[in-house]
């Protein structure tokens, strides 16, 4: 069973190191709000966000950030518990170490950028490792965004309520590396993995399949 393991700690590490790395040039080569167009449909912007995935804001930033180390706290237990039991699929343990490896990586946003990056007017660049010190204090960082895919739009018709004449695009929330991992693993657990979701000793008591 050390090769469960071995994946599920190699998976992790891998998508924290693309995801920093992406955030990291994108905080030192793009200023705050600037975009480059790839394709039509997909461009690269940089936000800055206190929140949750794809840019939503929730509640204090020190509390979200408290929430989310324990969250990841929670998951890693699970794991844990869980990655030698015969019953229990590659697949799933796959899944959960995408969404460890995505919420890590953002908690590492919120926890050190503050304190390794300064915070320039556009259109400076940010600095790693500023002589002047870093924007914000310990656990109060931004999380750093940069993916856009545009996909669709179009006009909703006159004729429906509220929305009526208005445009309509799809896909609006900008996102990183740490939020599509968070979300691929949420969407193939519950698709394919649904069954598995239970506290450790239910999964014990599973039959092998």
């Amino acid at each position: 069973m050390r090769s469960r393991a071995t994946l599920v700690l190699v998976i992790t590490i891998l998508v924290v190191i693309l995801d920093q790395a992406s955030k990291i040039w994108i905080k030192t080569h793009f200023y705050l709000g600037e975009d480059v167009k790839i394709f039509s449909w997909f461009y690269l912007y940089f936000i800055e966000n206190n929140g949750m995935a794809f840019g939503m804001e929730l509640g204090s930033k020190l509390a979200l950030t408290l929430f989310r180390i324990v969250a990841v706290g929670f998951l890693i237990w699970y794991v844990v518990k869980i990655y030698a039991l015969r019953t229990i699929p590659r697949g799933y343990l796959v899944c959960l170490a995408f969404i460890i490896a995505g919420a890590a990586g953002n908690i590492f946003d919120c926890v050190f950028y503050g304190l390794i990056f300064d915070n320039p007017a556009p259109p400076q660049v940010a600095s790693l490792f500023p002589a002047g010190g870093g924007y914000a204090p310990i656990f109060l960082g931004r999380v750093v965004d940069m993916l856009y895919f545009p996909l669709f739009s179009f006009i909703w018709p006159s004729w429906i309520p509220f929305v009526g004449g208005q445009q309509f695009l799809f896909f609006q929330p900008i996102f990183n590396l740490a939020d599509a991992a968070i979300s691929c693993g949420i969407i193939v657990l519950i698709i394919f993995y649904h069954s598995y979701i239970l506290p450790p000793k239910a999964l014990a008591e599973l039959p092998e399949r």
